[in-house]
C-alpha cells in the first residue's frame, strides 16, 4: 500500500484545481478500478487507462450484433466495414481535419505508422531526413529507410537543461541537411523533417510552428503525436503535417493493438510502398507477375484491419470528446507543476538535492511527463533499478530507463559522441558492461507521468513515497539490482 500524504500544501489547493473537479468523480465512478488494489497507476505516457463504459460498449456491440472480414460483401463484411469508415469519419472529426485533404490509415500503432513513411518515402541525395535528438525509436528508425536510399540523415541537437531545441539550430540542419544544395528544393525533390509534439523523455513540447516552417524549407513533416494527443488538443486545420501517428491506447488506454496514420492526401499518393499485401490490392497476377495498388487509403492497410476494435476508436474519441481534452489538460498541467515545485524542493539534510529533474522544472512549454533521477545524501545517483523495485513494491506503477528516446537520454546524461562510437563499444556485451564504458553510474532514469484520470492523491502519494524512502537514507544500495528492461 503507497504511503498516505505526508502533510504540506495539496493540489488541490492550486488555483484552478476546483474547475477540473468533474475528472475526480469520473476516477471515483468510471475509473474506480485504479483504487481496488490501492495501487497508484503514473505511467500515462506508457499506456493511458480504460474507462468501464469503454469496456461496456465494446461487450454489448460484440453481442448485438455479428461482424466479419470487411474484405467481402457479405452482410457481416458489410456491417464490419461500416463501423471501421465510421471510426474513419470520427478520427478526422476529431482532430478537425478537412476529408478533402486528409485521410486516416489504420495501424497496429504508431510505430507502424512511421514505417509506413520510411519504407514508402522518396528518400534520395536530394530528398535528406531531419530528425530532432528526442525522437522515440519508432521515429529514429525511419533513417534506415533513408540512408539505404543514400539520402542524407541530420539531426537537431538539444541544448540547455531544458533539453529543448533551438529555432536556430533546425533552421541551420533543414539548410544543412541538403548537403549543401540551398534553394535547389524548389525544382527537385522534397525531404522529410521528423520531431514529436511532445518528448516522451522530457515532457518538452515542441513548437507546432515547426511545420510551417518545414514546409517553407521544401519539408514534408512527420509529427509523432503519441505523446501530446492525449492531453492536447491537436488541430490540423491549423497545423497541417503531411503525417502524424498515433496509439489510441495513449490516448483512452483501449483498444491496443490500433494505431493511426493521418496523411494528407497529396502527401499519401507520393509515397510508393516496396511491397504489396492482402487488402492492399485491386489486381495482382503470378503468371503476369504484376499488380495493381488499391487508390486510397486500403493501400496501406496490410491484410485484414482489427475490424471488432477499431469500433472502439469512434466510441473512445467520443468518450475523451464529452470529457473535454482542455479540462484534461487543465488538470495534468497543475499535478505537473505542483510534482515539479515539490520534487525541485526536496534536499536531503547534507544540502544536496534529492532530486535531479531533466528537462524543464517548471510548467511551461511541456506536457505532463516527468523525468528525473534521485541523489543520495553525498550527491551520488540512486540506481533506477532500485527506484524499479521498490516503487513497484510500494504499489506505484511509473517507468524507468531510457524510454526508447536515447538522443534525450545521451544529452541528459552528458555522454559525448565520442564515447558511443562502435569501435568503443564493439566488446560490450551486457548493459552493465555499457555503462561501465561509458563511465556512467547509472542507465536510466524514473519518469512518472499523469493523464485523464489522475489525481491530486496520486500525485501527493508519490511525493511522500519519495520523501520517506529516500530523502536522507544512507549511501549507496547493498541489495542485488533487477536485470534492466530494454530500451
Amino acid at each position: 500500500m503507497p504511503p498516505e500524504p505526508i502533510p504540506h500544501a495539496s493540489p488541490t489547493a492550486l488555483s484552478g484545481y476546483a474547475a477540473t473537479g468533474r475528472l475526480d468523480e469520473l476516477r471515483a465512478t468510471e475509473y474506480r478500478h485504479l483504487d481496488t488494489a490501492g495501487q497508484v497507476y503514473l505511467d500515462y505516457a506508457g499506456a493511458g487507462v480504460a474507462a468501464h463504459a469503454q469496456v461496456r460498449e465494446h461487450h454489448d456491440r460484440l453481442l448485438a450484433g455479428l461482424y466479419g472480414n470487411p474484405h467481402s460483401e457479405s452482410p457481416t463484411s458489410t456491417a464490419a466495414g461500416s463501423l471501421v469508415e465510421s471510426a474513419r469519419r470520427a478520427v478526422l472529426d476529431f482532430f478537425r481535419a478537412d476529408p478533402s485533404e486528409y485521410t486516416v490509415v489504420f495501424t497496429p500503432n504508431a510505430t507502424g505508422a512511421c514505417r509506413l513513411v520510411g519504407e514508402a518515402y522518396d528518400f534520395g541525395h536530394a530528398a535528406p531526413l531531419v530528425l530532432t535528438w528526442d525522437n522515440h525509436n519508432s521515429v529514429n528508425g525511419i533513417r534506415e529507410y533513408a540512408r539505404t536510399a543514400g539520402a542524407p540523415v541530420r539531426y537537431v541537437p538539444l541544448s540547455g537543461p531544458e533539453l529543448r531545441v533551438a529555432d536556430s539550430d533546425l533552421v541551420t540542419v533543414l539548410d544543412s541537411g541538403r548537403g549543401g544544395l540551398g534553394r535547389r528544393w524548389r525544382r527537385g525533390r522534397r525531404g522529410l523533417f521528423a520531431y514529436p509534439a511532445q518528448s516522451n523523455f522530457s515532457g518538452v513540447q515542441h513548437p507546432l510552428g515547426w511545420v510551417e516552417l518545414a514546409h517553407q524549407h521544401g519539408y514534408d513533416v512527420l509529427l509523432d503525436a503519441a505523446a501530446f494527443a492525449p492531453t492536447n488538443r491537436l488541430d490540423l486545420s491549423v497545423v497541417r503535417p503531411e503525417f502524424v501517428c498515433l496509439s489510441w491506447y495513449k490516448l483512452f488506454g483501449y483498444p491496443t493493438g490500433v494505431g493511426a496514420l493521418l496523411a494528407r492526401r497529396d502527401a499519401l499518393a507520393r509515397l510508393r510502398r516496396p511491397w504489396f499485401a492482402g487488402g492492399t490490392i485491386r489486381a495482382v497476377s503470378v503468371q503476369g507477375d504484376w499488380h495493381r495498388s488499391m487508390d486510397d487509403e486500403s493501400a496501406f492497410e496490410d491484410g485484414t484491419l482489427n475490424f471488432l476494435s477499431i469500433p472502439d476508436v469512434e466510441f473512445g474519441l467520443r468518450w475523451l470528446g464529452s470529457i473535454g481534452v482542455d479540462l484534461v489538460h487543465s488538470r495534468v498541467g497543475l499535478l505537473t507543476e505542483w510534482l515539479l515545485e515539490r520534487l525541485t524542493t526536496l534536499r536531503h539534510a547534507s544540502g544536496q538535492p534529492l532530486v535531479q529533474v531533466y528537462g524543464p522544472t517548471t510548467g511551461a512549454g511541456r506536457g505532463g511527463t516527468v523525468t528525473f533521477n534521485l541523489r543520495d545524501p553525498d550527491g551520488t545517483l540512486v540506481d533506477e533499478r532500485l527506484v524499479a523495485r521498490e516503487s513497484a513494491e510500494a504499489g506505484f506503477s511509473l517507468r524507468t530507463g531510457c524510454f526508447c528516446n536515447p538522443g534525450a537520454g545521451e544529452r541528459a546524461f552528458g555522454i559525448s559522441r565520442e564515447s558511443v562510437r562502435r569501435r568503443l563499444l564493439a566488446r560490450v556485451d551486457t548493459i552493465d558492461d555499457y555503462l561501465a564504458a561509458l563511465r556512467l553510474p547509472t542507465g536510466g532514469a524514473v519518469r512518472v507521468s499523469f493523464g485523464l484520470a489522475s489525481t491530486a492523491t496520486d500525485a501527493e502519494r508519490f511525493v511522500a513515497f519519495v520523501q520517506s524512502t529516500y530523502l536522507n537514507r544512507g549511501v549507496g544500495a547493498e541489495t542485488p539490482l533487477p536485470p534492466r528492461l530494454r530500451c
